[in-house]
């Protein structure tokens, strides 16, 4: 049985945008541990879960039921894209790399072609996910990116990303494809998005 999801809508400069459901829904304090350091509950819905469990215990079986959710919501979405253009992880050092993973699974679900050559990092930056102020975001985001215009020229595009927090990520990003990159359209589809949009 597929998993309940709660889309939300998405605004920036792409055409149409979504995230599937909240990262969580709540958390509760519990107190410090041995260490000192603040331990909480937190409370995720279904998505949220199976992508928590994917990128922080590496559980592989949590991608057939987050492709299933995307894949479902795709059909019913149906933004008739090109391809998939996942985003390009900030840690390069993980293993396993999720949006990828799931990206290439959602593809073969959907019969859309996956486009990771479409666009490459190509200036490190540090792990956004620490970073709250959205103009520093966008600063450190500058030229982080490069397209290969030959593959997204007059293509419409389906941006995937697993966690939409500011927007300036997908959003520099959907400026470069359309700009320098030439596509004709970019959707954006996120799995997940924080409570509070920074």
């Amino acid at each position: 049985m597929p998993i309940k999801i709660n889309p939300r809508k998405l605004k920036g400069p792409w055409v149409e945008g979504f995230a599937l459901d909240l990262q969580t829904t709540g958390s509760t304090f519990l107190g410090y541990n041995a260490y000192g350091h603040p331990v909480f509950e937190t409370q995720r819905p279904p998505i949220g879960e199976l992508l928590y469990r994917l990128k922080n215990r590496g559980d592989s079986t949590a991608v057939g039921p987050i492709v299933e959710a995307a894949r479902d919501f795709l059909t019913s979405w149906n933004p008739k894209v090109d391809a998939i253009v996942p985003v390009p992880p900030s840690n390069t050092a993980r293993k396993r790399q999720p949006v990828t993973e799931v990206a290439a699974a959602l593809s073969k679900a959907t019969n859309i072609p996956l486009c990771e050559s479409c666009l490459s990092k190509v200036k490190g930056t540090s792990q956004l996910k620490n970073i709250f102020d959205y103009s520093k975001r966008a600063e450190i985001l500058a030229s982080a990116f490069a397209v290969d215009i030959a593959k997204t020229r007059g293509k419409r595009l389906l941006l995937f990303d697993d966690l939409y927090r500011s927007g300036a990520t997908a959003g520099a990003i959907t400026r470069l494809l359309t700009d320098a990159g030439g596509a004709s359209a970019v959707y954006l589809l996120t799995l997940t998005r924080t409570r509070k949009l920074l």
